[in-house]
């Protein structure tokens, strides 16, 4: 992207991409909203707490995505915590009534992992429940929480929202032309 994709601008106000969904999850009466980040990451660090996001820095982000989801992790798991709610920067357009439902489905469900689903494609957010929390720290970097996902395929619950910004993924500056398209 020859950029930070966190800090690419989305919409007519200009918000960037971290900042919309710190806003969507602070929305929904999120207790906790952490933004994982390179060490030497001093731009990100600064939108993220510009939103008054929690920032925590992961000293082994070459590891990939994983990596991230386990410093947050780290950054969450006390007592008290039941879960932690996974979406990754880059699916900006997720709605607040799709977290909230996300979130609805996981307090009364028993599932180990809860996630959004449009049209039977899923996507995030991704609810893990604290009794999977150490098959993430142990997964293999390569799969990363997919294998995690794939174990619990049997027990999983996947909630249907009407939000395409689920899949809304941008990896290319063809998706980011797209995504500014997307209403």
């Amino acid at each position: 992207m020859r950029r930070p994709k966190a800090l690419l601008p989305i919409g007519q106000g200009g918000d960037t991409f971290v900042a919309r969904l710190v806003s969507t999850f602070r929305s929904t009466d999120t207790d906790d909203v952490v933004v994982v980040i390179r060490p030497d990451d001093a731009a990100l660090r600064t939108a993220a707490e510009q939103c008054a996001a929690r920032v925590v820095e992961n000293p082994d982000a070459d590891r990939g995505q994983l990596s991230s989801l386990i410093a947050g992790l780290g950054a969450v798991d006390r007592p008290g915590v039941h879960g932690i709610l996974v979406m990754p920067v880059d699916i900006p357009l997720v709605r607040a009534q799709t977290i909230a439902a996300v979130k609805a489905a996981f307090v009364t469900s028993s599932a180990p992992i809860v996630r959004a689903v449009h049209r039977g494609q899923h996507g995030h957010p991704v609810i893990f429940a604290r009794r999977v929390f150490d098959e993430l720290r142990h997964a293999d970097p390569h799969n990363g929480a997919r294998a995690v996902v794939h174990a619990h395929a049997h027990d999983l619950l996947n909630v249907e929202v009407d939000d395409a910004g689920i899949l809304r993924d941008v990896d290319t500056p063809e998706d980011y032309d797209r995504l500014l398209q997307f209403p």
